[in-house]
């Protein structure tokens, strides 16, 4: 096959005629194109009538243009006009307008342009117009492309720059700097985005899909194939179980192995760790479970009692309970303190292949070589419910966080998502081209990963089952996947004896302000309205200005998840609530602590300030409200009466009441003054009802409800209180 130049013009040379262009002269033409709205450019250019315009436009920039004599600048600037619109009507026809220049195939050539032109600023700053002028003339998007990877690969700074409504495609920005830049209205598909910096970028609006993710680690150690891997619940530890009869641990950021535990005599099916992360679960074809400390290694028990391999094993969610699934066709539970079994479950007719706990603990699901799924009562150990569909082997289940659905993997190279509450099939995927052998769910639930025996891993749109992006790399079979508890990476054990490692970076977004590394879980205006802050699951506090939408100020202290951001009524001063049990306020203007409030013995979910911001009131997973001096940072009062996480608290306009919303369905009122609650006996109570509206998913007015202690049976989320006189909400939210 012959090379992409040899058919038509060196790519080089025709890049060489512009080599001499007043970069200048670039953004004139950008500016009219946008103005009047062309979408064919060189048709454009090639008008007399747009000339003459163009001519005028750029000799009014004077200052541009170096040569004295008017009818010499006129001249020349004709000149360069000719020789934009010849190059770009060269390129239009040219290979660099079809192919993708970021592959192996085209690499030597690209090698050959980047060197021919990397010491040229004006061709620099032409490829840089040819990526914007994507977003005008769809014929050039290629074209555009290739640019931008060329530009990316030159390592050329695009900080900071205005790439508004670009469309980018079937190219490569691995590595890409891109921190605050402008992509709204951008459109990127088939691109690869792995490593790309987009810290403080603005993303309004963006379409982008087929998105290419590559791996971040490949780990090396084992013998023989992966079976099983499983993150560490701080997301720092990967652990894997191997037919060569080892269990690895691995450290995450490094890809170098931490330990080796080698005490099976038989091949390492499945391993799980406890919730605290303390204790590892190992299954094995030697037909025993070994519980293994973390730390030291060492192996703290031995669980005997299948007569058959082990293929999958489970904590659940509050780690004093172990499952696991077998060959001899039972399912056992296990008392992880004392090493003893606890129950037997029977019922499948063949191999049990796969176990899970739902996210309460309460309900057990199976899957089995009988192609059959079974959910059962962990209590009673009787079977709930049996759920029939597959035409092969179920290899693999997984409830959804919330748990109202269940994944399930089959021999039947299908994915089928199922009602916990109905039995019924909501779903099936199809997709895969050979058995599926493990499927996980996001965090968030909104995405699940499936890995096959087609050595592919494929994201699939839960809501939607439509496939997302599909993942390859991997040589042999994918035994395993699981997210990490973030949900951005996502590893996979493979029967070619690699673990692979992927950022998983999904789906459109309406608006998006890149900074955050993790779940962005509160926001909260200033009371100007000029800055935006943000409380995330990274730990962070970022301060944004709402103008511009770049990030001002990122606020570090809080060791775990922020879930509430509150500004004082003064905007000098905001408050933070987190999961690691801690109030935190601090200093708007400098981004310094002020004042750490500790009381709570669990998760703050919310935080708010009175009216005159002397006190702010918190509500936590504690089931507990407290109100704190903002002056001192001393802690005022406890209000108790929930009886389960509190979500959110809210002051009324006057200050003087409290209104709280929780888990246990109910929203109290507190009278602020005398630190108890305000019960629907006091003659005051329908007064204060007026003063707040309640949120579920849209605003319902209060009259509608009369019964606080039972609102259709809806946790409590939000509540917003009104000011009439000042037309003002309060709102917090979660």
């Amino acid at each position: 096959m012959s090379a992409p130049f040899q058919e038509k013009e060196a790519l080089a040379d025709i890049f060489g005629y512009i080599k001499d262009v007043d970069e200048q002269k670039f953004c004139v033409i950008l500016e009219n194109l946008r103005k009047e709205k062309v979408q064919d450019i060189i048709g454009y250019l090639l008008d007399n009538w747009n000339q003459s315009q163009l001519e005028s436009c750029i000799l009014q920039k004077g200052e541009n243009i170096t040569l004295a004599d008017k009818e010499q600048k006129l001249s020349v600037v004709r000149n360069d006009i000719k020789q934009i619109t010849e190059v770009l009507k060269k390129l239009k026809d040219h290979e660099f307008n079809k192919l993708d220049f970021s592959s192996k195939k085209n690499e030597e050539s690209t090698l050959s342009l980047i060197n021919s032109i990397k010491d040229n600023s004006r061709i620099i700053e032409f490829l840089q117009f040819l990526v914007h002028i994507t977003s005008i003339d769809e014929t050039l998007i290629q074209c555009g492309s290739n640019s931008i990877h060329i530009l990316v690969y030159m390592k050329v700074d695009l900080r900071n720059k205005n790439f508004e409504k670009i469309k980018i495609q079937n190219t490569s920005l691995l590595g890409a700097n891109l921190v605050r830049c402008n992509f709204s209205e951008s459109q990127f598909k088939n691109v690869n985005i792995s490593g790309i910096n987009l810290n403080g970028a603005l993303l309004l609006n963006c379409k982008w899909s087929d998105l290419r993710i590559s791996e971040l680690q490949k780990f090396h150690g084992h013998s023989n194939a992966f079976n099983s891997v499983c993150f560490s619940p701080d997301g720092n530890t990967l652990a894997s179980g191997s037919a060569d009869k080892s269990i690895g641990l691995w450290d995450v950021k490094t890809g170098q192995q931490k330990a080796k535990l080698k005490i099976h005599r038989g091949s390492a099916w499945s391993v799980c760790f406890s919730p605290n992360g303390n204790t590892l679960a190992s299954g094995s074809d030697d037909k025993s479970i070994r519980l293994w400390d973390v730390q030291t290694g060492q192996q703290k028990a031995k669980l005997y009692g299948h007569s058959n391999d082990i293929n999958s094993v489970c904590f659940s969610p509050d780690g004093n309970t172990l499952v696991s699934g077998s060959s001899d066709k039972s399912i056992r539970l296990w008392d992880v303190k004392i090493g003893q079994q606890k129950a037997k479950l029977d019922g499948h007719s063949n191999a049990v292949n796969s176990v899970c706990f739902s996210h309460d603990g309460n309900t057990l699901a199976s899957g089995s070589t009988d192609k059959s799924i079974r959910l059962w009562d962990v209590k009673t150990g009787q079977q709930k419910a049996k759920l029939d569909g597959h035409s092969g082997y179920v290899f693999s289940v997984c409830f959804s966080p919330d748990g109202n659905t269940l994944a399930s993997g089959s021999d039947d190279k299908s994915i089928r998502l199922w009602d916990v509450k109905t039995g019924q099939q909501k779903a099936k995927l199809d997709g895969h081209t050979s058995t599926v052998y493990s499927v996980c769910f996001s965090p968030d639930g909104n995405t699940l990963a499936s890995g096959s025996d087609d050595k592919s891993i494929r994201l699939w749109d839960v809501k939607t089952g439509q496939q997302k992006a599909k993942l390859d790399g991997h040589t042999s079979t994918v035994y395993s996947v699981c997210f990490s508890p973030d949900g951005n990476t996502l590893a996979s054990g493979s029967d070619d004896k690699s673990i692979r490692l992927w950022d998983v970076k999904t789906g459109q977004q309406k608006a998006k302000l890149d900074g955050h590394t993790s779940t962005v879980y509160s926001v909260c205006f200033s009371p100007d309205g000029n800055t935006l802050a943000s409380g995330s699951d990274d730990k962070s506090i970022r301060l944004w200005d709402v103008k511009t939408g770049q990030q001002k100020a990122k606020l570090d202290g809080h060791t775990s998840t922020v879930y509430s951001v509150c500004f004082s009524p003064d905007g000098n001063t905001l408050a933070s609530g987190s999961d690691d049990k801690s109030i935190r306020l601090w200093d708007v203007k400098t981004g310094q602590q002020k004042a750490k409030l500790d009381g709570h013995t669990s998760t703050v979910y919310s935080v708010c300030f009175s009216p005159d911001g002397n006190t702010l009131a918190s509500g936590s997973d504690d089931k507990s409200i407290r109100l704190w001096d903002v002056k001192t940072g001393q802690q005022k009062a406890k209000l108790d009466g929930h009886t389960s996480t509190v979500y959110s608290v809210c002051f009324s306009p006057d200050g003087n009441t409290l209104a709280s919303g929780s888990d246990d369905k109910s929203i109290r009122f507190w009278d602020v003054q005398n630190e108890k609650e305000i019960l629907p006996a006091d003659k005051n109570y329908k007064d204060i009802q007026t003063q707040f509206t309640f949120l579920k998913h849209t605003f319902a007015s209060i009259q509608q409800f009369y019964n606080f202690t039972n609102i259709s049976n809806t946790n409590i989320l939000s509540i917003r209180c009104f000011n009439s006189k000042r037309r003002i909400y309060k709102s917090l939210r979660y």
